[in-house]
């Protein structure tokens, strides 16, 4: 039984959202009596990002907090790992602070964790169209076509690899060595986990509201960087353990897609 969500948030520059982010959060009640800790994870910001996430964590000692500050910015995959280290909860999920992802979706992401359907869960931009504000034709062709390759080397069926929004079991996710710093954390990620034969995918629609690319902090090196990774990860490393219990049904490898 899952008691504790740990919510890994990796901020860099971001003092125009990161309030009303944690807000969000704060606001939002999960199923299935889980408590919620947000572990925040300031990479560098020189803005003052800082200043306001230490002014909500005062105003919400109810909450429970851990917040790390990285004294320079080391990328995005670097600050979800550090606070895969300290993050307690028996759940980890991924949260942007850019609120392109709006945390009202917890809930759809945890039910097929608590049914017992899957121990790893990815929100999907793409699966419900209704759902995706700010539509840019070409970072949806580029997204598409990294899945379709990411896909094509790794055996899975997803639809968005790319997403922000990975739920899975924290015994698991901390079972698997990670090491990528940048975006490409989300290509390694998938690569290592498409590699066990123990773990049960699904995909489930969530909403996204889109930043301009100007506003992006993702670039074309990115992109290409994400590709090396895919082969580097798919093709050249070895199988992950994850010392997960294999005689129960649930673990194994498969990709659910779950519209709302």
């Amino acid at each position: 039984m899952y008691k504790k969500l740990s919510i890994i948030i990796p901020v860099f520059n971001e003092e125009s959202t990161i309030e009303i982010l944690l807000q969000k959060i704060a606001d939002t009640n999960l199923i299935g009596e889980i408590r919620k800790e947000l572990v925040i994870v300031n990479d560098g910001s020189t803005d003052l990002s800082n200043q306001k996430i230490e002014f909500f964590i005062s105003k919400h000692t109810n909450l429970d907090f851990w917040y790390i500050k990285n004294k320079t910015n080391k990328g995005k995959g670097n600050a979800i790992r550090y606070g895969l280290k300290i993050a307690t909860g028996d759940l980890i999920l991924i949260q942007d602070a850019d609120l392109e992802y709006n945390p009202s979706d917890y809930n759809v992401m945890l039910e097929p964790i608590l049914s017992g359907e899957a121990n790893v869960v990815y929100g999907s931009r793409f699966l419900n169209m209704n759902l995706y504000k700010k539509s840019y034709w070409g970072h949806k062709i580029i997204n598409k076509g990294i899945t379709t390759f990411s896909n094509w080397l790794s055996g899975l069926s997803l639809t968005d690899i790319q997403t922000c929004y990975k739920l899975m079991d924290a015994n698991l996710l901390k079972s698997i060595d990670l090491c990528e710093n940048r975006f490409s954390f989300d290509h390694e990620l998938t690569a290592k986990l498409s590699k066990n034969k123990f773990i049960k995918v699904n995909e489930v629609a969530i909403s996204y509201e889109g930043r301009s690319y100007k506003e992006k902090k993702i670039g074309w090196f990115d992109a290409l960087a994400a590709i090396y990774a895919i082969i580097r990860y798919n093709k050249f490393m070895k199988s992950e353990k994850t010392g997960m219990d294999i005689s129960s049904p649930v673990f194994n490898l498969e990709v659910n897609k779950l519209a709302v």
